[in-house]
């Protein structure tokens, strides 16, 4: 019995050897898998937006041409959801992060923990902020030949509704760009709502049909404006409801819908912005920030819009047929 419990040992000792070698082994060769792929986090005011959606798509090809993963939070408006998403992916070790327009000032804890994290932050319309290594630039820019086509259309007398969004960076620009440029036509009365972050359509709609009550037809000029086309286009929907086609509407980006829109002339004009090529840009430009290191310096980006209205459809299409898609 004590031979045979002396074998057994022996082969108890011999297996716990064979165990260990195996669990090296395997610790080995699991220290040999490749490393994980790289994760490009981007928080976006609205993901369901034309010209956010085109900021994704660019951000993603690129990303994902060079390797990386990307994932998407839709914070719908809320700049405590977008915060939290900041943080979440520090938490995750994203190794950059992309706001699309919520304003820098309003992500102080998220842009405090990227920061601490050292993960480079680029901002589409939020500015420039801490730890923020570029930005696309301020939304005044695209307001200003959408906001030149109204002046000139509306003359020196009229009424117009102009639909702002001040949680979103870009449309503080742009409403600043628009008060500038009207603040020398007395002429022309101005009556603003603002919409929300889910609901502009809707909102578009309802402000549309109230203001619309108090200037029946032949009441002057009628203009209805958007810092973004997405609630003008909601006005589009009161305004063939109620059968009105005496009010000009504008609009802002260039969504597939705002120029089918244009060139079913429901739209009088909106500003072409190619959210794929500013996507693209971003995550280029971030990337060169990670190389370059302590030596960066932050920059903002501009990519020019183009006015589109029915004197210049047929040309921007055939320059940008991708518009339509």
């Amino acid at each position: 019995m004590k031979i045979l419990n002396k074998s057994v040992a022996a082969v108890a000792v011999a297996s716990a050897l064979l165990l260990a070698g195996c669990s090296s082994s395997s610790s080995s060769s699991s220290a040999a898998q490749p490393e994980a792929k790289k994760l490009l986090g981007i928080v976006s005011i609205t993901a369901t937006d034309a010209n956010n959606a085109r900021v994704i798509k660019g951000a993603t090809a690129a990303a994902e041409a060079a390797g990386w993963t990307v994932e998407v939070v839709d914070a719908q408006g809320n700049a405590d959801q977008a915060n939290a998403a900041i943080k979440n992916f520090v938490a995750k070790k994203a190794s950059m992060v992309f706001d699309l327009v919520f304003p820098t000032t309003s992500l102080g804890a998220g842009l405090a923990a990227t920061q601490a994290a050292g993960i480079p932050v680029a901002t589409w319309g939020g500015g420039l902020g801490d730890g923020v290594v570029m930005t696309t630039g301020d939304g005044a820019p695209f307001a200003q030949p959408a906001t030149a086509k109204l002046l000139a259309d509306m003359g020196d007398k009229g009424s117009v509704l102009a639909l702002t969004y001040r949680t979103g960076q870009v449309c503080r620009d742009r409403e600043g760009i628009f008060d500038q440029m009207l603040k020398d036509k007395p002429g022309i009365k101005v009556t603003k709502n603002e919409v929300n972050i889910p609901g502009f359509l809707q909102d578009g709609a309802k402000y549309a049909t109230a203001w619309l009550a108090g200037h029946p037809k032949g009441s002057g000029n009628l203009a209805i404006w958007g810092c973004w086309e997405d609630p003008t286009l909601g006005a589009i929907s009161a305004l063939k409801q109620l059968g009105r086609t005496d009010v000009k509407t504008y609009g802002i980006n260039g969504s597939s819908t705002a120029i089918q829109a244009v060139q079913d002339g429901s739209l009088t004009a909106t500003v072409y912005e190619d959210g794929v090529l500013e996507g693209k840009t971003m995550f280029d430009v971030t990337s060169q920030a990670i190389t370059a290191g302590a030596s960066w310096t932050p920059k903002t980006i501009e990519v020019p819009g183009v006015l589109v209205d029915s004197d210049t459809i047929a040309a921007f299409l055939a320059s940008h047929p991708e518009a339509l898609s």
